[in-house]
């Protein structure tokens, strides 16, 4: 066997080991009292919304493609589910501050009309996760009555 054989060897052992190095899974069959969804009225279209093309990398619980299983895409994901908590998490919503809350919403808003929401990487396998230009009028939306109510308390 020559350099590349063994080469290719040492590769292929190399991601057979790495299969078994899994990183946490973001799975949590938990009640959230201060999730989004909970606090703040909307209508039942918009939370299956917020569910399908929002929760998977904002919430405390994410609903994995098969890819997720084979490393290293399992580490992406992982990485990109961490990030996308650590900027908004929607299970904690209620939590935040006032204020916090009211530039959560402004961002939201913000990433949805700029097109950075949801990633196109995230769009580009998970198809049913685009918004429509009506799903982002009808969030839009929800999100101006919202900061609106929110402003007058």
């Amino acid at each position: 066997m020559g350099r590349v054989g063994h080469g290719l060897l040492l590769l292929g052992g190399v991601l057979v080991f790495i299969q078994f190095i899994r990183p946490a899974s973001n799975i949590s069959v938990k009640d959230y009292p201060a999730d989004i969804i909970r606090i703040y009225p909307m209508e039942g279209k918009i939370q299956g919304i917020l569910r399908t093309s929002c929760y998977d990398c904002h919430s405390n619980n994410t609903n994995y493609p098969w890819y997720a299983q084979v490393q290293p895409s399992g580490w992406w994901l992982a990485s990109h589910i961490k990030k996308g908590k650590e900027e908004l998490n929607f299970n904690e919503f209620g939590n935040y501050s006032f204020r916090r809350q009211q530039s959560k919403l402004k961002a939201i808003s913000n990433s949805i009309k700029d097109g950075t929401m949801p990633i196109s990487s995230y769009t580009l396998i998970h198809k049913n996760a685009r918004l429509s230009k009506a799903e982002q009028d009808l969030i839009l939306n929800w999100i101006e009555e919202t900061k609106d109510s929110l402003s007058k308390n």
